[in-house]
């Protein structure tokens, strides 16, 4: 047994003081001034204690590109960023589009323990955009949505015919959404800055177009839609207006639009060569208001590693990403609620409660009979990101460098507690 004393239990429905006491792999109490001698006690006082994050959307690399990235390694970084669980992309070699890949990333992943993988399945396969993979199966095995990130489903009849092959199956449809014959071989957001590099831009409308293609599309299917790594303001007010009418939609965006702008590019680092590419202030703007009004319903990472020998190319040629699982937190905390746009509710919504109900898995609470997965956090404390010290294989960190506040100091998965 584990008993924290004196924490701040954050909950998507509110905070309260109070101690939590973990029996086994279950949260057993969570009330205060709670005895037990035979269990060993952690002193939370000041310290947040939320229920474990969930990632929806990151890229572990394995099969195929585990020079990148191992199951391993990226379920290491899952845990140091206070994750309980992550949904890898199918954009793996091969991709993961069957049964018995997604088998694979479950079984591999309750062999390794700490934090627990799920499997998004491809929706067509191969991701090659033109026959759907077969999602009943997928699902049996483990798959949780089906997506083809990293790449859109160009043709708007397949997108159509996924959504409802989805809808049988009540699981979601995650969309990377762009219009490819709009970004074409653009590097960077199309602006000053853009001009002012010599890179080439990618319009926003390439993503805002995508995305009023498929909520137009989910609203006729009736299936359940996730827009994946939401970044322009346009997208926010697309995505918005079909909340109001009622279609079966949810978002989300990642740490990296709502802190940074499109002005790191100007430095010609590659880490700042992410796709959809970082926007403006204005689109920054736009986005904390869609979290604050409840439009954003998540924020994942997109956790995209990279090696060193890949991203130090000139900028034309790197590849699109920026790991982000080992500090998402941090930045999520520092730029939305050390800022006071929201409160640390709202932070274990987004980063928790949302994802397990969206995806349909267990978490997102601290009460009594829940899964015991905890994350504890200091949230005065600040510190300097140093990529050098990450648990994941590569080191392509955007925030290296930077300070942030809010530190994890303990997770807990499954009631054992994991060391940081």
């Amino acid at each position: 047994m584990i008993l924290l004393k004196n924490a701040t239990v954050v909950n998507a429905d509110g905070m309260r003081e109070s101690d939590v006491l973990i029996d086994g792999d279950r949260i057993v109490k969570v009330e205060k001034n709670i005895s037990e001698p035979l269990a060993t006690t952690l002193d939370c006082d000041g310290k947040l204690v939320f229920p474990g994050f969930i990632d929806m959307h990151c890229h572990l690399r394995d099969p195929g590109q585990t020079h990148k990235e191992t199951l391993e390694t990226g379920m290491r970084a899952a845990v140091a960023g206070g994750y309980s669980a992550v949904c890898c992309m199918p954009n793996t070699e091969p991709a993961i589009d069957n049964a018995p890949l997604c088998e694979y990333i479950v079984t591999r992943s309750k062999a390794l323990g700490g934090a627990r993988i799920y499997p998004i399945g491809s929706i067509t396969r191969g991701r090659a955009g033109k026959d759907l993979a077969e999602f009943g199966a997928m699902q049996s095995s483990g798959a949780v949505a089906v997506s083809d990130d990293g790449a859109p489903v160009d043709s708007g009849a397949v997108m159509l015919n996924a959504l409802r092959y989805a809808k049988t199956f009540d699981i979601p449809v995650i969309s990377h959404s762009e219009d490819r014959s709009l970004s074409g071989d653009g590097v960077v957001n199309a602006g000053e800055n853009a001009t002012v590099s010599g890179l080439r831009g990618i319009p926003r409308t390439a993503e805002s177009a995508g995305i009023a293609r498929d909520v137009l599309l989910a609203e006729e299917s009736g299936a359940r839609l996730h827009i994946a790594h939401v970044s322009t303001k346009e997208s926010v007010d697309i995505i918005r207006s079909a909340k109001h009418r009622g279609a079966k939609i949810t978002c989300e965006t990642c740490p990296h639009y709502i802190a940074a702008t499109d002005d790191e590019i100007l430095s010609y680092n590659t880490n700042a060569k992410i796709n959809p590419p970082l926007r403006t202030q204005a689109d920054v703007d736009a986005l904390i208001q869609g979290i604050v009004d409840g439009t954003i319903d998540v924020i994942a990472t997109d956790h995209a590693p990279h090696s060193r020998d890949e991203k130090n190319k000139e900028f034309d040629y790197a590849p699109f990403g920026t790991v982000g699982l080992e500090t998402a937190f941090s930045v999520a905390y520092t730029y939305l609620v050390a800022t006071e746009s929201i409160k640390p509710t709202d932070l274990c919504r987004l980063m928790s409660t949302a994802p397990a109900r969206i995806l349909g898995i267990e978490g997102g609470a601290i009460k009594a009979g829940a899964r015991a997965d905890i994350t504890v956090v200091d949230p005065d404390a600040e510190y300097t990101v140093d990529a050098s010290t990450f648990r994941s294989k590569s080191k392509n960190s955007l925030f290296d460098g930077w300070r942030l506040k809010g530190r994890i100091t303990e997770v807990f998965i499954g009631g054992e507690e994991f060391p940081l």
